[in-house]
């Protein structure tokens, strides 16, 4: 489970400042359409940051498309198609997640020749903690921001984020004319204000609340769930702060009967299967650049036979610019190169691991995929190549089509070595082919399976290694946003 907290910022009109509404937040699945909610209007701003949040799950193996659409609220009209459209943005759940301290930022459009803004994505795995708090606030003395009259005080409650990061989560009620509000009760879950981590810092901040929306900062002060809930007392004072691909075959691509063949109205099942996996994990690579490789081919100019071959024909640079430029070298390569067997694993295995071991602190890890519709011609040195892997790289081996190599059941050995953990899942590709022709439905069945061990394989990688995570980024700044001293 995770929390998805959406903040906007926008330039629409030019007159005044927009109402937004995030309106129309949809799940985009395989087989439908799930719109899950709305937030909440602000008024008369341009950089609006919602209170509202979005429970969702998330499923690492799977692609989870998401759609945001952004409204200017026409307070007249209920109905959304009255509002002022003001951008949409499309992602996925995963590139949020992937993203450094999984926050995306990315540019709204839907506007034909228009700079929408833009809008930043936070997400946050949830604590397993289902208790809720009740409190109740009240503030003494605050200073008085209005020329004419007291303040309209309003309070506004953060939850800090493990990158230093602050994320809102609450906002009471404005009180108006007065520098000593109290506010109504209100009921909150725990887990919204902490995560379920009781010492972890809360911060609250107090607004004098102004009709165009520019509200003036009164103060703010930090305090945590373990000190709120001692309730009334003396404590609750304050002073208002990696991834490789392999492809390989032995037929004629130009023959129909070819998994390879070249049909103009849809991918082959090479192609079907590079696309399901890979556009699921590329979210996870910070630079979507991915060193592609064949093996059982002649090459030209000479003929010679490789195993260990770039798919885009340059042995310096072997990669590719995401999984669409995997595609586009995996498609080049099938007019320049004579597929040929046998079909020989260890060369590719061993190309992958020494990537693989040149990297020691934990900063990177490495995922192969091997597509292939041949038996393994050297089974004993692909054995030997992934038991001295796993005993010096941080490499997980996802392999379609080979059920010996899968360590499910039977672990992997060679020479009287045995492979100290599972690095292998095998998924045979015909086991996922729709008979109704459903390839959308059936090839999301295949990524999630091909995908399935692998958040486990890379904990127990890096907690067997002693490995922790990097230091968090340091904390995000908004654009103008200034420090005020606390009063």
């Amino acid at each position: 489970m995770g929390v998805l907290h959406p903040t906007v910022s926008p330039h629409r009109e030019l007159q005044s400042e927009s109402d937004p509404l995030l309106g129309d937040i949809v799940f985009v699945s395989m087989i439908e359409t799930c719109i899950f909610g709305r937030t909440e209007v602000i008024d008369n701003t341009l950089n609006p940051d919602f209170v509202r949040k979005y429970i969702l799950d998330y499923f690492f193996e799977e692609k989870q498309n998401l759609r945001f659409d952004l409204y200017d609220v026409d307070s007249k009209s209920p109905d959304l198609s009255k509002h002022d459209f003001l951008g949409q943005v499309f992602c996925t759940l995963g590139e949020i997640v992937g993203s450094p301290a999984s926050r995306l930022e990315k540019p709204l459009g839907g506007i034909a020749g228009k700079k929408c803004g833009t809008i930043i994505l936070s997400a946050e795995e949830l604590g397993n903690c289902r208790d809720s708090a009740t409190m109740q606030f009240c503030a003494n003395k605050l200073d008085k921001k209005d020329f004419f009259g007291k303040s309209d005080p309003f309070m506004v409650f953060y939850r800090s984020n493990e990158d230093g990061t602050f994320t809102i989560c609450h906002k009471t009620e404005v009180v108006k004319n007065t520098l000593n509000p109290v506010w109504q009760s209100f009921t909150i879950p725990v887990r919204a204000l902490c995560n379920g981590d009781f010492d972890r810092t809360i911060k609250i901040e107090v607004y004098d609340w102004d009709r165009d929306g520019s509200h003036d900062f009164i103060g703010e002060f930090t305090t945590s769930y373990r000190e709120l809930a001692r309730g009334q007392s003396q404590f609750n004072v304050y002073e208002v702060t990696l991834l490789s691909f392999s492809v390989e075959s032995e037929c004629n691509p130009s023959q129909s009967t070819s998994l390879h063949y070249m049909n103009p109205y849809q991918m082959n099942a090479y192609a079907m299967a590079l696309k399901a996996v890979g556009e699921i994990i590329q979210d996870y690579d910070s630079d979507k650049m991915f060193p592609a490789l064949g093996f059982g081919a002649k090459l030209p100019p000479d003929g010679r036979v490789s195993h260990e071959f770039p798919l885009n024909g340059n042995i310096e640079n072997p990669y590719c610019n995401g999984i669409d430029g995997i595609l586009e070298a995996y498609h080049e390569s099938l007019k320049t190169v004579q597929l040929y067997g046998p079909t020989n694993f260890a060369p590719v295995v061993n190309h992958v691991a020494s990537y693989a071991a040149a990297v020691q602190d934990g900063s990177q890890y490495f995922v192969l995929l091997i597509i292939t519709d041949g038996v393994i011609s050297d089974m004993a040195q692909t054995k030997e190549a992934i038991v001295n892997m796993l005993l010096s790289t941080r490499l997980t081996l996802i392999h379609i089509a080979m059920v010996e190599l899968d360590g499910d059941d039977i672990r992997i050995s060679s020479r009287g070595k045995l492979a100290e953990r599972d690095i292998v899942q095998f998924v045979p590709f015909r086991d996922y082919m729709d008979r109704t022709g459903n390839h959308v439905l059936s090839m999301a069945r295949l990524a999630k399976d091909v995908l399935a061990e692998i958040p486990d394989q890379l904990i127990s990688y890096m907690k067997s290694r002693g490995v922790k995570p990097n230091p968090t980024p340091p904390p995000y700044t908004p654009p103008g946003h200034t420090h005020h001293t606390q009063i």
